[in-house]
Order: structure tokens, then C-alpha cells, then sequence
């Protein structure tokens, strides 16, 4: 399960050395699901995955912190205790085998998950999915991804990627911190939680957020409040995906859900009942 940490328009790169990065060691760990772990269909496939699992910035390793399960509220205060959760994938599960591609991002467009913000006070957020839309074409946010970014306000990301086909395509790797989401908070059983890193922006879900985004449609590249909804491919591989996760049901939410700048929408015209139906098809809970 993601304990510290485990989709796009405004993120930001943190740049504080002050913050302690929580190592690899953590990350390989506490990765609810990494692409390496997507059964493959070839050699070649398997060793493409396994490299783009190691292909993220270089961190200076420091001490692995001990991993507690709690969460941080937007305060920094300890709020109450985060029950562990375990699930297992079911036959459904096995027999889907969505496409895949791999498109990493610019390196300065993602980055590492922290284990303190800018006040040195430890954060230790339980893993949220945020959902999103790309609202333009998946090539458009995958230009977009892999073009650099000098600028902290223009750097954003997704982890991954569901085309309208059902191919999902692997952005950042999961260990790492994508830039989905700029001011948001996720309010949960547990309060509002959210994680200030970089001083120059506003805080945010990222370091304890997987995003996932599914690609709008033509008919819905506008600025409308709703459109014709997404494929059901799409909603059979997002599901696939995030079953391999150790993510509740209830820690999984909107790019709409958790920002505060009043601006964003997405992902439109989700039908939740639709995506929890197939996710629990595809996965059900340990007791």
C-alpha cells in the first residue's frame, strides 16, 4: 500500500533542499502498483517497463524514514489513525489485457515525493487517486508532458494515461510525484489534507497523489459543463489500472473534488456508479 505518497494543469517542481526526499528504498516498497508488475505479453515488453520504472530524476538517498500509518491534516497536526487496507485481483482482472504504451515525461516536469513540507514537519499522507480529463487529444497532453518547463507554474503531469482506445500510457513513474493538481485539498474521513513543498505555490494533494486522466472525446474538447462521456474501454482499463492498487474506494477521487481554484471541472461527465462496478469486478477486499 501507498503509505507517504503512493491529472493536470498547473503543478510545480519542488526546488527546496531543505525537504528531506523519501528514497527509493520507500518508494519501491510502499508502490501500490508499479508497470512492472502489468502482466506482459513479451520479453521485450517487460524489459521496456522494468526501464521505465528507473528512468526518473537521480535523488541523494538519505535515512528511510519509519513508515507510520497516519495522515497529516492541512495543518500539520496528526489526525486520527488510516486502517489498512488489502484487496486481490479476481478472474475478471486476469483476463483483461488493456494495450499499453510508455511516454515519459520531461524530467523537470515531474518529481520526488517528499516526507516533510516546507516546515520540516512530517508528512505522511495515505495514497489518493485523483482522476482527471485531458481535455484536448492524448498526443496534445503527452507533447505537452515531455516538452521542458523552466517555469515552476507550467510544469504538469499525469502518471498515466487512457487513451479512448483503453491503451493506457505510462507517464511517471508511480514512486515519483506527478504535477497534477496545483492548490487542492483532499477532505476525507480523515479532515482536509493537503502538503505545502515548494514556498512559491500553493499547497497541494501531489505528494500523496496518483493521477490517472482519461482522454475527452472530440465532441467534448470545449468548454462546456458536461459531454458525451468517456469509452467503455476506457472505463474497463482505469478500472484495471487502479485495481492493481492498494487505494480505498473512498480515497479515490476528482481533479474537480479536490482543486481550490474554482476552475477546474474535470474529469466531465464521469459516471462513478459505472467505474465502482467494474472495479469491484476486478478487485475485491482481503478481510
Amino acid at each position: 500500500m501507498l503509505i507517504t505518497t503512493v491529472i493536470i494543469l498547473i503543478g510545480g517542481r519542488v526546488q527546496l533542499q531543505t525537504n528531506k526526499q523519501i528514497t527509493s528504498d520507500l518508494s519501491s516498497e510502499s508502490a501500490a502498483w508499479s508497470p512492472v508488475n502489468v502482466p506482459q505479453q513479451s520479453t521485450e515488453q517487460k524489459e521496456k517497463l522494468q526501464s521505465f520504472s528507473k528512468s526518473s530524476v537521480k535523488i541523494t538517498p538519505s535515512p528511510k524514514p519509519k513508515v507510520q500509518l497516519e495522515s497529516t491534516n492541512s495543518q500539520g497536526g496528526k489526525s486520527t489513525s488510516i486502517p489498512q487496507y488489502s484487496f486481490q485481483t479476481t478472474q475478471a482482472f486476469k483476463e483483461y489485457r488493456p494495450g499499453y504504451e510508455i511516454a515519459l515525461a520531461h524530467p523537470n516536469n515531474y518529481g520526488d515525493r517528499y516526507s516533510t513540507d516546507i516546515n520540516g514537519v512530517s508528512v505522511n499522507n495515505q495514497a489518493i487517486i485523483v482522476l482527471h480529463e485531458t481535455s484536448g487529444s492524448a498526443s496534445s497532453a503527452i507533447n505537452t508532458f515531455q516538452a521542458p518547463h523552466e517555469d515552476d507554474s507550467r510544469q504538469v503531469s499525469y502518471h498515466a494515461l487512457v487513451k479512448l482506445d483503453g491503451t493506457i500510457v505510462y507517464i511517471v513513474p508511480p514512486e515519483k510525484r506527478a504535477f497534477g493538481a496545483a492548490n487542492s485539498v483532499f477532505d476525507g474521513p480523515n479532515g482536509s489534507e493537503t502538503v505545502q513543498t515548494n514556498s512559491n505555490l500553493a499547497p497541494s494533494v501531489n505528494n500523496f497523489a496518483y493521477h490517472v486522466s482519461l482522454e475527452t472525446p472530440p465532441e467534448g474538447r470545449n468548454e462546456q459543463p458536461t459531454h458525451i462521456g468517456y469509452t467503455d474501454a476506457q472505463y474497463y482499463s482505469l478500472a484495471w489500472l487502479i485495481a492493481q492498487s492498494s487505494v480505498p474506494d473512498e480515497r479515490i477521487t476528482t481533479h474537480k473534488a479536490v482543486d481550490r481554484s474554482g476552475q477546474k471541472n474535470d474529469p466531465r461527465s464521469f459516471d462513478f456508479d459505472k467505474f465502482f462496478r467494474l472495479l469491484h469486478s476486478f478487485r475485491q477486499p482481503i478481510s
